[in-house]
C-alpha cells in the first residue's frame, strides 16, 4: 500500500478529476440506491400493508417522519392517477433513476481515465529522464532489456493493476458506507451480525493478494529477461546469421518464453481464484444472514417485518458487489506494487555525476587539460592508478596501448561520463566538477569507436543536441568530414532518413556522419576514439585528412589501435593495466624499444 500512495502523489496536479470521480460515483450510488428502494414502500401501499397517509405530516429528520412523508406522496400520487397511473409513473421514475445512475457513472469513468493517464504519462517521463541523468557507469551494468520492461510492461501494470484500481478503492466506500446506513435504518441487529460475518472472507481473500505480490515480482523480471533477449538478438543479428545462431537464439528464447509463460500462468490462477472465491463467501455470507434474518421474522418475539426484510437482503446482496470490486482493486494494487517498487528503485538510484548547485559555467578553453594523480575503480576493482597528464592547448595527444589498459575510461573522465574516484581533472585549472556539466561537453566533439546514429534524417544526425543550426554549417561540417558528396547522391540529400542506428548506411558514411556531429560548432577540444576504425581505405583516407586539418592548432586526445594514425600527435601515451608505461613522441618511443615499439613492430609484421 505504501507505494501505491507514492504513486498517487504524482496525482496531485491533477486531484480535480480525482475530486470530481467521487461527485459522480456519489450521485451514481445515490440513485442507484433509490432505484432500488422506490418499488418496496409503493408495493406496501398498494398490498394493503401500509395505511394511506391523506394528510401532509411534519417533516423531521429521523426514520418515522420520512417513512410517513414518503407515504403521503405516494397516497397523493395513486390519488391523482389511480394505481395504474401511478405505477407507470413510478416505472418511468425508476428508468430515469437508472439514465442519471448511468450518466453519472459515465461521468465518473471519464474522469478517472483522464486522472489515471496523466499519472502514467508523468511517471514513465520521469523514467526517461532518470535514464538519461543516470551516468555511464549505470548504463554499462544495466541490461537493457530491464530498462525497456520498465518503460512498457511495468507501466501497464501500473495502469491496469494499480490505477484502473484507484477508482475501486475510492468508489466502492461509498457504495458501502451508503448501503450500510440502509440496512443501519432497517436492522441494526442484522446489520451487525452481517459486519461480524464480513470480515472473515476479507482475511481469506488477503492471504491471496498477499502471494500475489510475489508472482508479480517473478512475472516482471521474467518479461524483463526476455525483452533483454530480443533486443541482444536484434541489435547482434547480422553475427546471429553470420554464425548461423539462429537456432541457438531460439532455444534460449523458447526458454525464457516458457518460464514468462509458467510465471504468467501462476500469477494469473491465483489472481482469478479471488473472484469466485469472493463471490462463494458473500453468498455464504448472505445466506447466513437470510437464516438469521428470517428466524427474527419467524420468530416469537417477531422484531423485523417480512418487507423490512426483504428491503434488507435487496439491499445486502447489492453491498456484496461493491466489497467485492473493492478486494478485486486491492489485489490489482498488490499485484502492482511489485512494479511500482521497480520505478521506484530505478527513480531512487543515486547519480554518482552530479552538478554542484554552484556550478561554475565556462564558455572557453584557454589554457590546459590535467590529469593530476587520477584513479577510477569500478567496484573496487581498480581501472586506473595514478595517472599524471598534462595537454596543453593546441596539442594532440594519442593514447594507445593493448585493449583494457584504460584508454576509453581514461579519456571518458574528461566529458565526465564518469568521475574519479582519486586525484582530480581540471580544465584551466578548473575542477571539472565544479563546472556546469552541458557547458564542459559543448566544449567537446566526440567521435566514439561505434558510429551510433540515430532513426532520423542526416541533418538532425548531424546537428544531434544544437538548436539554431542552419544548413550552411552541417553542410561546411559534412564536407571536413568528406561526408558531403554522398550526402548530396541520396534520394532527399540532407533530409533522407537514414534507418534504425543508420543501417541504411554503410559503417564509413556512418562514421564520416558521426565526424561531422563531432566537428559541428568548432570544438575546442576532440575526443578521437577509434574514429577511423569503421572506415575502408579510401574512406580513411579521405577522413584521416580531414581529421589532420581539423586537429591543427586544437586540442585532441585521440585513442588509436592503428599506431600510423597518430604517428603525428605531439605526445604518445601507452597505458597497460591503467597505468601510464610509456610517453614521448613516436620517434622516442620508436627508439627506446619499449612496449611501444614491441607494438609497433606487431601492425608493420601484420
Amino acid at each position: 500500500m505504501k507505494n501505491f500512495l507514492r504513486i498517487m502523489r504524482f496525482g496531485r496536479p491533477y486531484r480535480r478529476y480525482a475530486v470530481m470521480n467521487g461527485v459522480f460515483n456519489l450521485l451514481a450510488t445515490v440513485f442507484h440506491l433509490a432505484s432500488m428502494l422506490l418499488f418496496i414502500p409503493f408495493l406496501r401501499l398498494l398490498l394493503g400493508q401500509t395505511k394511506a397517509v391523506h394528510e401532509k405530516p411534519v417533516l423531521s429528520w429521523n426514520k418515522d417522519a420520512l417513512e410517513q412523508g414518503f407515504n403521503w406522496a405516494l397516497t397523493r400520487l395513486i390519488e391523482l392517477h389511480g394505481q395504474i397511473g401511478a405505477l407507470g409513473i413510478i416505472c418511468g421514475t425508476v428508468v430515469a433513476m437508472f439514465l442519471l445512475k448511468n450518466l453519472f457513472r459515465y461521468m465518473a469513468v471519464r474522469s478517472i481515465c483522464t486522472f489515471r493517464n496523466r499519472i502514467i504519462r508523468d511517471v514513465r517521463s520521469k523514467i526517461f529522464d532518470k535514464m538519461l541523468e543516470l551516468p555511464l557507469r549505470y548504463h554499462n551494468d544495466e541490461r537493457k532489456g530491464n530498462l525497456l520492461s520498465l518503460i512498457t510492461n511495468d507501466m501497464q501494470v501500473l495502469e491496469y493493476s494499480v490505477m484502473y484500481s484507484i477508482e475501486m478503492v475510492f468508489r466502492e466506500p461509498i457504495a458501502v458506507i451508503m448501503f450500510l446506513g440502509t440496512m443501519v435504518t432497517l436492522s441494526p441487529e442484522l446489520t451487525l451480525w452481517s459486519l461480524l460475518l464480513l470480515p472473515i472472507s476479507g482475511l481469506i481473500i488477503s492471504r491471496i493478494s498477499k502471494s500475489l505480490k510475489r508472482r508479480s515480482t517473478r512475472v516482471q523480471e521474467k518479461s524483463a529477461d526476455l525483452l533483454g533477449r530480443v533486443e541482444e538478438t536484434l541489435t547482434g543479428m547480422r553475427v546471429v546469421k553470420a554464425f548461423n545462431g539462429e537456432d541457438a537464439m531460439r532455444r534460449r528464447f523458447e526458454q525464457e518464453n516458457d518460464q514468462l509463460m509458467r510465471s504468467s500462468i501462476s500469477m494469473l490462477n491465483r489472481q482469478d481464484v479471488a473472484s469466485p472465491l469472493s463471490e462463494t463467501l458473500g453468498t455464504a455470507v448472505m445466506a447466513a444472514i437470510a437464516f438469521l434474518g428470517g428466524t427474527l421474522v419467524l420468530g416469537p418475539d417477531a422484531s423485523l417485518s417480512g418487507d423490512s426484510f426483504l428491503g434488507f437482503i435487496i439491499i445486502f446482496s447489492q453491498l456484496l458487489t461493491p466489497i467485492k470490486g473493492f478486494s478485486q482493486g486491492y489485489s490489482g494494487i498488490v499485484r502492482g506494487s511489485s512494479s511500482a517498487q521497480r520505478v521506484f528503485d530505478l527513480l531512487e538510484t543515486p547519480n554518482t555525476v552530479t552538478e554542484k548547485p554552484n556550478a561554475r559555467s565556462v564558455t572557453a578553453f584557454t589554457t590546459n587539460i590535467e590529469f593530476k594523480n587520477v584513479g577510477f575503480a569500478y567496484d573496487d576493482k581498480p581501472v586506473l592508478s595514478n595517472i599524471n597528464l598534462t595537454v596543453p592547448k593546441g596539442k594532440s595527444v594519442a593514447l594507445v596501448g593493448t585493449s583494457g589498459g584504460g584508454k576509453t575510461t581514461l579519456a571518458g573522465l574528461l566529458p565526465r561520463f564518469f568521475d574519479v574516484t582519486e586525484g582530480s581533472v581540471t580544465i584551466d585549472g578548473n575542477d571539472l566538477r565544479d563546472l556546469r556539466i552541458k557547458d564542459l561537453r559543448a566544449l567537446m566533439g566526440t567521435v566514439t569507436q561505434d558510429s551510433l546514429l540515430f532513426n532520423d534524417s542526416v541533418a538532425s544526425n548531424i546537428a544531434f543536441g544544437r538548436t539554431g543550426i542552419g544548413e550552411a554549417e552541417i553542410q561546411r561540417a559534412a564536407e571536413i568530414a568528406n561526408a558531403h558528396e554522398f550526402i548530396s547522391r541520396m534520394p532527399n540529400g540532407y533530409q533522407t532518413t537514414i534507418g534504425d542506428a543508420g543501417n541504411r548506411l554503410s559503417g564509413g558514411q556512418k562514421q564520416r556522419i558521426a565526424i561531422a556531429r563531432a566537428v559541428l560548432g568548432d570544438p575546442a577540444i576532440l575526443i578521437l576514439d577509434e574514429a577511423t576504425s569503421a572506415l575502408d581505405t579510401e574512406s580513411e583516407k579521405l577522413v584521416q585528412d580531414a581529421l589532420f586539418k581539423l586537429m591543427k592548432d586544437r586540442t585532441s586526445l585521440v585513442i588509436a589501435h592503428r599506431l600510423s594514425t597518430i604517428q603525428h600527435c605531439d605526445e604518445i601515451i601507452v597505458l597497460d593495466r591503467g597505468q601510464i608505461i610509456e610517453r614521448g613522441t613516436h620517434a622516442q618511443l620508436y627508439a627506446a624499444e619499449g612496449q611501444y615499439r614491441k607494438l609497433c613492430d606487431l601492425q608493420a609484421f601484420a
